[in-house]
């Protein structure tokens, strides 16, 4: 299915891609769509991010159709040159920057397998560097100095190219503040397990103990609030639900059972009965 392009001043290039785990159906959907969006837009090389899939995947079009490389990492380099590029993230721009000429490369095929390449072209070595980028949440105007990247702003700016705000996902989410909090308690939890530790009176222990029952189930409610809120979040800013829904779950999954530790550790450490 062809996907709507991220291009200036839409910000989700600047997220860090995750690097794919799971290779399945999942996966060579996501391939699809950047194939699909790619041939309706005539373009020869793409990130998943450039569609707003938050996925550390390249596609570069080759003579002998499509060459994946899923988890892309650059193990050495050498050949530094000028290269001339441009971006579909920046429309007509063109920038010299330097890249190296030749490198070496480890990724994964679409079925998980580990493979390396030797990359002596380039232009297919600078293409690689530059998708490699925005895997790191990076863009064609981070390589240029900040004069030239200024002006090259302002000058779209002068072309009306403003954030579309309904489209653009926020910097900062009202979820994180569930988030904030639930840190904040767990980080109670954490050092009351310490009272073992020191000489302190059986009530005030009883007092820490019933505090940290209180806590475990207000950070289940918290948890619960950041998942609706979310799911919230994720239908106002549709453009941006994948790169939500892939974190939320962590996050969630993450302080539960952290919380639930907790619990158990006061049940044997500070529990006075």
């Amino acid at each position: 299915m062809v996907q709507k392009l991220v291009v200036y001043p839409d910000d989700r290039v600047n997220c860090t891609s995750t690097d794919v785990r799971t290779f399945n159906e999942t996966l060579w959907n996501v391939i699809e769509d950047m194939k699909d969006t790619m041939e309706t837009n005539n373009i020869e090389a793409m990130a998943a991010m450039q569609i707003a899939y938050p996925y550390n995947i390249i596609l570069i079009k080759s003579e002998d159709g499509y060459q994946e490389y899923i988890n892309p990492r650059i193990i050495t380099n050498s050949d530094l040159f000028d290269s001339i590029e441009s971006s579909i993230y920046y429309p007509d721009v063109e920038v010299t920057v330097q890249r190296y000429g030749k490198i070496k490369l480890i990724y994964e095929d679409r079925n998980g397998k580990q493979q390396h390449a030797d990359i002596q072209d380039k232009k297919l070595a600078a293409t690689l560097q530059r998708k490699i980028d925005y895997t790191f949440g990076g863009n064609l105007l981070d390589k240029v100095d900040k004069n030239k990247r200024e002006q090259i702003l302002e000058a779209l700016a002068g072309k009306g190219l403003i954030p579309q705000i309904d489209d653009v996902c926020p910097t900062f989410s009202k979820k994180d503040y569930f988030v904030s909090f639930t840190d904040k308690l767990l980080g109670f939890m954490g050092l009351s397990l310490l009272t073992p530790l020191f000489n302190l009176k059986t009530e005030t222990i009883q007092t820490i103990y019933t505090i940290d029952k209180f806590i475990f189930p207000t950070i289940l409610i918290l948890m619960i609030s950041f998942f609706f809120y979310a799911q919230y979040e994720a239908k106002k800013y549709s453009q941006c639900s994948s790169c939500q829904v892939g974190n939320n779950i962590g996050v969630i999954v993450k302080r539960s059972v952290l919380g639930l530790l907790f619990a158990i550790g006061a049940y044997f450490l500070v529990n006075p009965n």
